[in-house]
């Protein structure tokens, strides 16, 4: 058997699923690989999924007529791993050994021996534009950012993004970029959990956006703070790491329990809930709120790049539904002047913007408040005070998630 074939048969079942059956990537990863064959069928598969375009353009100009979807995966993984500089004579050969050993595709080995040797043996992507995003991303963010922010915004999505990670102060931590707003960038990830600092509960992995809602509601040791819609819980250990008494709550039993290890594995405390934020009832107010809300999750793209061919846009008019109902219920649970931060990784602004818009609307003596915020250039925030993050922000460092987020002030 050639080097490597049980990743890549791995990575193309994996294709399969999220082409075919349209299954996310996380999803659709088998849990009888080894960790080291799951680990590199998934990035596989994540490289494939951000070049899919281009792999596809090149594929078409040698067939007559589309294979099968297995074929074809075979064929795009072999075009992908080629470009970005895999020796072609080993991935030709693990794609024909591939093809020659499925029940129903075993007469395809010639022609995929042919069409991959028919290719150019270096710069197969050079030239070629990024992968676009489909319409009903693209549409509204070429509307609101404008068509040149957007291609770069899809020019970070084609590059596989770093490893970021949240520190607690006196803790070890890797080797890496200390990025301004506190994160430490890591170039390449590896084995989180035998990185230096990790047992010992020093940090945790998130991405530099996605720590800057907590950093927003500024959390003081003592304060009865709410982490709402809590999981998987890198907020939650923002806010306990502050000395604030934290409940977190969501809806997932499951996605709880990773809260629950990673509160044992960093020595933090929090109160967790598994509830429906809408029919749950706290005790008592809290000074402060954190609501990171169910949404599309289009700024995430750069790490989940199976989510453009598994959405279709469909859901977001229900999750503006209910953000909408989520601030409400969130807003009637603060002490009399407490604080809540509305945010979203999303890059759309009915889910940012125009959420805001619609909250104010409806609660009169809401204010917006900005705060001074390490590393968090002026251009970040908008005219109505909310912070904006897009992923073609630090692209020369590898970009960032698109977030938004608000700091509202309950008068």
């Amino acid at each position: 058997m050639a080097e490597g074939v049980a990743a890549r048969a791995a990575t193309v079942a994996i294709l399969d699923a999220v082409l075919g059956e349209g299954r996310m990537l996380e999803e659709a990863s088998g849990s009888d690989l080894s960790p080291g064959d799951r680990a590199r069928a998934l990035r596989l598969a994540g490289s494939v999924l951000r070049h899919l375009e281009p792999a596809d353009r090149l594929l078409d100009r040698t067939l007559r007529k589309s294979p099968p979807l297995t074929v074809r995966n075979v064929l795009r993984l072999a075009v992908v791993e080629m470009a970005l500089g895999a020796p072609a004579h080993g991935v030709v050969n693990a794609a024909v050994e591939m093809v020659r050993r499925g029940k129903r595709s075993g007469h395809l080995a010639g022609l995929v021996n042919a069409v991959l040797r028919a290719l150019p043996e270096a710069g197969l992507f050079v030239g070629a534009p990024p992968q676009k995003l489909p319409r009903w991303m693209r549409q509204p963010m070429v509307h609101a950012y404008g068509r040149e922010a957007v291609a770069a915004i899809e020019a970070v999505q084609a590059a596989e993004p770093p490893l970021d990670l949240t520190l607690r102060k006196g803790f070890e931590a890797p080797e890496g970029e200390v990025l301004p707003t506190g994160s430490l960038r890591l170039a390449a990830g590896g084995q989180v959990s035998g990185m230096p600092g990790y047992a010992a509960g020093g940090w945790w992995v998130q991405d530099a956006a996605a720590a800057l809602p907590a950093q927003l509601l500024d959390a003081q040791p003592g304060e009865r703070v709410l982490d709402l819609c809590a999981a998987p819980g890198g907020k939650t250990l923002q806010l306990a790491a502050a000395g604030a008494e934290v409940t977190a709550l969501d809806i997932s039993g499951p996605r709880m329990a990773r809260v629950a290890a990673n509160l044992a594995r960093t020595g933090l405390a929090a109160r967790l809930v598994v509830a429906d934020a809408l029919v749950w009832e706290p005790e008592a107010a809290f000074d402060a709120i954190l609501l990171d809300a169910p949404c599309s999750a289009t700024g995430t793209v750069r790490r989940h790049p199976d989510l453009p061919f598994v959405k279709d846009g469909t859901e977001v008019e229900g999750l503006v539904t209910l953000q909408a109902a989520l601030i409400d219920r969130a807003l009637g649970w603060l002490q009399p002047g407490g604080r809540l931060v509305f945010a979203t990784c999303s890059l759309l602004p009915d889910e940012g913007e125009g959420q805001l818009a619609a909250a104010l609307e409806r609660h009169p003596g809401l204010a917006v408040e900005r705060l001074d915020l390490p590393g968090v250039v002026p251009e970040w925030w908008t005219e109505a005070g909310s912070l904006r993050l897009r992923p073609d922000y630090w692209a020369d460092r590898g970009g960032m998630d698109g977030f938004f987020m608000a700091r509202l002030r309950a008068r």
